[in-house]
């Protein structure tokens, strides 16, 4: 199974969501995919993340995130040491997101949702300041990514498997090219081969 952690303010409705979706359907392995709608508190996004990855973890679990996905596909990948992939991740999402306390809106549908100071407390608790098995890891970074700094994260995940994109953007607009390292990196025994002239 695969449990993919959309960014602030996005949905399973991203552009990198759905070419997971997609890509998986076609290789006939949608159900393997859990993509659910993070609530806009920390500590209740990684609740329900606990929640719907405790019945596969450790064996049957990877986390793809994409920024602040990944930095809680960080925090889930030491406690339940599972392989995590990470797309341009927030790294310290404390300093970009005090300035987004009050009432912001969903990107895919305008729904508007309050983005409390509390919440900055909840991702403290969250934060990995190191982490402890670099091999559990693969970090796809852009150096144009326009939101978020890729030196901080090719520091902060230090001996890991990295990519770093010359150029692109913070939807790593190019996903597509990669899925599929990606999909190798959190399945590596599956045969992604089918339907791959489909995606």
């Amino acid at each position: 199974m695969i449990l993919y952690l959309h960014g602030f303010r996005s949905s399973p409705r991203s552009f990198k969501a759905r070419v997971l979706q997609e890509r998986m359907a076609a290789a006939g392995r949608a159900g393997d995919l859990i993509c659910p709608q993070l609530p806009a508190s920390p500590k209740a996004a990684m609740e329900l993340a606990l929640l719907l990855a405790g019945r596969h973890a450790p064996h049957n679990l990877s986390i793809v995130g994409s920024s602040l996905g990944g930095f809680y596909a960080t925090w889930l990948a030491e406690r339940l040491d599972v392989p995590a992939v990470l797309l341009n991740p927030a790294v310290d999402p404390l300093k970009n997101l005090e300035s987004h306390v009050g009432v912001t809106t969903n990107w895919h549908s305008d729904e508007p949702f309050e983005f409390r100071r509390d919440y900055i407390d909840e991702l403290a608790e969250l934060k990995v300041a190191r982490i402890t098995r670099p091999e559990r890891y693969f970090l796809i970074a852009a150096t144009g990514d326009e939101v978020l700094d890729y030196r901080d994260m090719v520091a902060h995940y230090e001996g890991a498997r990295q990519h770093v994109i010359e150029g692109s953007d913070h939807a790593i607009s190019e996903f597509p090219q990669y899925v599929d390292d990606v999909l190798a990196f959190c399945q590596p025994h599956a045969d992604w081969s089918q339907g791959k002239a489909a995606s």
